[in-house]
């Protein structure tokens, strides 16, 4: 499948959201954020990167496969610093395999798949613009499933709750 505007192109714990947070890629490890505000399933985390004038926040949420618990996800929406873009990175355990991507489902509805870009000691991401059709979707959809795989044929879909994401993007600063 090619890229489309989705081109959507772990740790669980929020020391991951540090890295996320991170515009610059390789910043090192970091001390986790601070949770600013909950909305529903989503968590405003706030941090100072390193040599940045100000705070940097994202919405996030952090899941576990209910049938693996070794397979995890950090889903994180950003603005970047100039506000003119808004990024989807989701960061996915070691031992994926990477060339088959990161596959999306939102209620049951293929949005396509992203690539991996980068890998760290604690997963790989990829990341993709979040572009007006897909954040309509995230906002009117009940329950996002992405879906890492382990080898060719088999895919763990890792569903993400949408309730509050909404909410949790208007107030993102």
């Amino acid at each position: 499948m090619g890229r489309r505007s989705f081109s959507l192109p772990v740790k669980t714990a929020f020391a991951a959201a540090a890295l996320l947070l991170s515009t610059a890629v390789g910043a090192g490890a970091q001390q986790p954020g601070t949770v600013k505000s909950n909305h529903g399933a989503w968590s405003i985390v706030c941090d100072q990167p390193a040599g940045a004038t100000g705070e940097q926040c994202a919405l996030m949420q952090n899941v576990i496969a209910e049938d693996r618990p070794e397979v995890g996800l950090s889903v994180v929406v950003l603005k970047t610093a100039d506000r003119k873009a808004k990024i989807l990175r989701v960061l996915a355990p070691l031992g994926v395999l990477l060339p088959n991507g990161l596959g999306l489902n939102v209620d049951g509805k293929d949005i396509g798949r992203a690539y991996f870009v980068r890998c760290f000691s604690d997963g790989c991401y990829a990341e993709v613009v979040l572009e007006d059709e897909l954040l309509k979707t995230f906002r009117a959809g009940a329950t996002a499933t992405f879906i890492v795989f382990q080898s060719p044929e088999e895919g763990i879909g890792i569903p993400v709750d949408l309730k509050g994401f909404g909410e949790g993007y208007d107030a993102l600063p």
